[in-house]
This record gives C-alpha cells, sequence and structure tokens, in this order.
C-alpha cells in the first residue's frame, strides 16, 4: 500500500486537495492517517474510493446519491437493482432538465429573431429583449411565447 501525500492521491485522482479535504470532512472518504509531522497519507484503497467517488461526480450525481452509491459498493449484501434505481432516478432528473434547457434555448432564439426584426441597432430602451427581461414573467416558455408575438407579420 503506497503511502501517497494529498497532492500525489489529486494528481492520480483528477481531484484537487480541498475537495478531498472536503470528502473527508462530510464522510465520504475516510479519514487519512497521518505522518508523524502531521501530513496525510492515503493509500490503494483511497484512491480506489476516490476514483469511484470522482466518477460518480463526473456523471452529476448529488453528493448525496454518492454516498447512496458508496453505502452500496461496501454492502456486499446490497443488490444491483438499487444502483439501477438511483441511476433511473438520476436519469429521470438530467432528463428534466434538458427539457428546461432546450425550453432556455428556444426563448434565447427567440428573443434574437425578434430582436433582429424589430430593433437591432435601436435604442436600447426600445429593444424587445430588454423589455420581455424586464417583464419578470415567471417561465422560459411565456418569455418565448412573449417574443415570437413582437415580430411583425411577414405580410406587413
Amino acid at each position: 500500500m503506497p503511502n501517497l501525500k494529498i497532492g500525489a492521491l489529486a494528481e492520480r485522482t483528477g481531484t484537487n486537495a480541498p475537495t478531498i479535504r472536503y470528502y473527508e470532512e462530510i464522510g465520504l472518504l475516510r479519514s487519512a492517517d497521518r505522518q508523524s509531522g502531521g501530513q496525510r497519507v492515503y493509500g490503494d484503497a483511497d484512491v480506489k474510493r476516490l476514483s469511484f467517488i470522482r466518477r460518480c461526480r463526473e456523471f452529476g450525481f448529488s453528493i448525496d446519491q454518492v454516498r447512496a452509491l458508496v453505502a452500496l459498493v461496501q454492502d456486499p449484501q446490497s443488490s444491483c437493482m438499487h444502483a439501477r434505481d438511483l441511476a433511473q432516478e438520476h436519469l429521470t432528473a438530467v432528463r428534466a432538465k434538458l427539457a428546461e434547457l432546450k425550453a432556455l434555448e428556444r426563448s434565447l432564439a427567440a428573443f434574437i429573431a425578434s430582436c433582429d426584426t424589430s430593433c437591432a441597432g435601436g435604442p436600447g430602451p426600445d429593444c424587445v429583449i430588454l423589455d420581455d427581461l424586464s417583464k419578470g414573467c415567471g417561465s422560459v416558455n411565456a418569455v418565448s411565447k412573449s417574443a415570437r408575438s413582437k415580430r411583425p407579420s411577414r405580410s406587413g
């Protein structure tokens, strides 16, 4: 088992030192052993666990979800279906976020198109983008519809 200092662990796992200390603080990573000078030292098991945590975070799992996944790894009695259920829950949330981002994309495109047709280059206070943003609509879809409604008709 190698005695890695925090910098070497960080380099090996692609995780910075403050994050490693944070993971220790919240219990995702065991508290490191200490050398006589007080420096943290880590072993192969720490590299493996931190790599797992890092990979989970790269997939966007929350700290609580990572904690649950780590618990599953440590429990020989756990079922693969628990990990599947956590991944399915996360996938559902990711898909919902994608739908929100698509709506945001449509709204921004509508803002730009409306500005291009109505006020491009005109005075700022007359800008349809600034006007729509100042209305404080609660929904991206409502903003998108508002921006589209300000476009002049093609017939006239």
